[in-house]
């Protein structure tokens, strides 16, 4: 008789990793085991320094929020969705729980049986690999904190290069192979022509025996100790050191250490027994190491052309591809793709600079805003920025003015080269309006705050996220200095700007249908950015103003800040935090996916577990605009 709940459960199972990598068969026999466990809202799965359990977990419905106790305050550390894994720990290390497991709603979780696991998995590398991302992802080392603003701050790893180690190493597929009865005249001629660097000697069947590379000809053939004729297995390296498909970069690296060798034959088992299918070099793992943040950052670092920076930044795009694939903490990600475009910005100032006829006139900084301003710039989008330049004597003004926007001209265009679109509304430095001395800037400033219109919320929207890239910072500090001393003299800013974080209308309609463009070439299709993205910047940059909060412009970071400011309402700035972190996370995975700035998404293209996180997302979107309704009584 079949056993319709286990059936049930491994076909859920079997839509998520790791369990997805599982055979089916296989994935029956777990979930006959598994414990389901039904969960009130607050009930708790395990709590911090709990000994470990002999199961790990799946969300079956509902959410789970991780959290943790550090110094006699709580933080909140992770929202899982359905689909999501957590406790992992007992799988990878035997220690007791670092953080608590709390059902955020009504939620049945899936106990997946770690014994049992473990012996149906030990030889799965992708599932090892996933589980290892799933424990850095919700781990967190009490002995670091964000302040040291390391980029991997609770991730497992120590160093940059780890997170690449977890990568599926790419090989080359089809080898270039010879019969062991092959002169090696004929072998060095196949090499030659085709332009590689080692031939693999196989059987009748495809199986390796041996490889030959040009270190080979080079010691054995050039100094005479064998004839060019003579057969190819009297001088191959034999036997071959082999790896399985789905080998991660560290393994490879590892085995090619520890046997001094640079090439490993991939096979279908991983043993000299079967089918030779590839060939990894060491080559092959420097290059995959090479899209690791250090190498990126050193990239940049050296480059004295605008080519070599676009080079750089693309293999950023791929290194964010990788992280999301992976699971790594958004946090992270946003933290590090925001060093690559600060670096490229500052960059590209350099080398305007330095390419100019003459130097500065005076003093200046070079300010990006928006996105970027944020630290919240994933993908390619357009360039926001501004340049505020020291004051000068009014007969020196005009010369020093066209002097900063002819580089700001070829800031931009060095920009625009590199992937960074113009600003389609022109809110560049290479516009007069945005190229100010710093009393300009300090008084233009105050006007927005002082005499606000919607033209000046419109703007504060911008303007007011900025952050210093290039040149003299005390200009920029002394303009925030500036604008925190002008909020104190108005309250109707602040209503201003409440009414546009309103604004927007819930991104679901009646019937809980999403909301979607109604005319244009963006007709049927879901703005995400609009929607829901803006309404939470919007309002977490508002709650900063008001708090006089100076330093943090990362929007989630600015929802975390007030949950330590207002305990009271932890719970809805929390869950802000984490809606924007999920909410940019599926548009830069949209956006990867269509090769645009994922800002508009076609929901048909969307499965139904995807729509049923993208409304969670949604509910704090509303919570927070009425609790600026009431405080701001709008």
């Amino acid at each position: 008789m079949k056993n319709s709940i286990a059936e049930r459960v491994a076909d859920f199972l079997n839509r998520y990793p790791p369990f997805n990598m599982i055979s089916s068969q296989d994935l029956l026999q777990i979930a006959k085991e598994v414990n389901i466990v039904y969960l009130e809202k607050g009930d708790t799965v395990y709590n911090q320094d709990d000994s470990f359990n002999h199961h790990f977990f799946i969300v079956r419905d509902g959410a789970i929020n991780l959290h943790y106790t550090l110094n006699d305050s709580d933080k909140n550390l992770n929202i899982n969705d359905v689909g999501d894994v957590f406790g992992v720990r007992p799988l990878i290390a035997k220690e007791n729980y670092k953080h608590t497991a709390t059902a955020n709603e009504e939620s049945i979780v899936y106990g997946i049986p770690i014994d049992l696991f473990q012996s149906i998995t030990y030889n799965n590398s992708q599932v090892s690999k996933y589980l290892v991302t799933a424990f850095a992802t919700n781990a967190y080392d009490p002995y670091t904190t964000e302040e040291n603003s390391k980029v991997f701050v609770d991730y497992l790893p120590n160093t940059a290069n780890d997170v690449a180690n977890f990568q599926t190493a790419d090989y080359t597929k089809n080898p270039v192979t010879c019969n062991a009865k092959t002169s090696l005249r004929d072998a060095a001629i196949k090499m030659s022509t085709l332009k590689i660097g080692c031939i693999i000697v196989v059987d009748d069947q495809k199986k390796p025996l041996g490889i030959i590379t040009n270190s080979d000809i080079k010691n054995k053939i050039a100094t005479g100790k064998f004839p060019i004729e003579t057969e190819v297995t009297n001088i191959m390296s034999s036997p071959v050191f082999t790896g399985k498909k789905g080998l991660t970069i560290a393994d490879a690296q590892l085995q090619m250490i520890k046997n001094s060798i640079g090439h490993l034959c991939i096979t279908h088992d991983g043993t000299t027994n079967t089918k030779i299918i590839g060939i990894l070099t060491h080559h092959d793992i420097l290059v995959a190491l090479g899209n690791s943040p250090s190498v990126i950052l050193k990239e940049i670092k050296r480059a004295n052309r605008t080519k070599k920076l676009r080079t750089a930044r693309l293999k950023a795009n791929t290194l964010l591809k990788s992280y999301l694939e992976q699971n790594i903490p958004l946090s992270h990600i946003v933290k590090i793709m925001a060093q690559i475009n600060d670096a490229i910005s500052f960059k590209v100032v350099e080398i305007a600079v330095n390419r100019m006829p003459t130097p500065p006139p005076t003093s200046f900084a070079w300010l990006a805003l928006g996105s970027q301003g944020r630290h919240e710039q994933l993908l390619f989008t357009d360039q926001d920025n501004a340049l505020i330049f020291e004051d000068v004597d009014t007969d020196k003004y005009e010369d020093t003015k066209n002097y900063f926007l002819e580089l700001s001209k070829r800031i931009t265009e060095r920009l625009h080269k590199i992937g960074f679109e113009y600003c389609e509304a022109d809110m560049m430095a290479s516009n007069p309006e945005w190229c100010k001395s710093a009393s300009e800037w300090q008084t233009q400033f105050k006007n927005w705050i002082l005499q606000p219109d919607e033209k000046a919320v419109l703007l504060s929207s911008i303007f007011f996220d900025y952050n210093y890239i290039y040149g003299n910072k005390y200009l920029v500090e002394n303009l925030t200095e500036t604008i925190f001393n002008t909020i104190d003299n108005t309250s109707q800013f602040f209503k201003f700007l409440g009414r546009d974080a309103i604004k927007s209308p819930s991104p679901v309609g009646f019937f809980k249908k999403f909301v979607v463009e109604q005319n244009g070439e963006q007709k049927d299709l879901f703005n995400i950015k609009n929607r829901a993205l803006m309404p939470l910047i919007d309002s977490a940059r508002l709650l900063v103003l008001i708090n006089k909060i100076k330093g943090i412009n990362n929007t989630a970071e600015r929802y975390e800040k007030m949950a330590e400011l207002e305990p009271e309402n932890k719970a809805l700035y929390n869950s802000c935090a984490y809606a924007f972190k999920a909410l940019s996370k599926f548009k830069a995975k949209q956006g990867l996916l269509h090769k645009n700035s994922g800002k508009f998404i076609a929901l048909e293209s969307l499965t139904k577990e995807e729509k049923l996180k993208l409304r969670r997302c949604f509910k704090p979107i509303n919570e927070i605009q009425e609790t600026l309704k009431y405080k701001f009584d709008l």
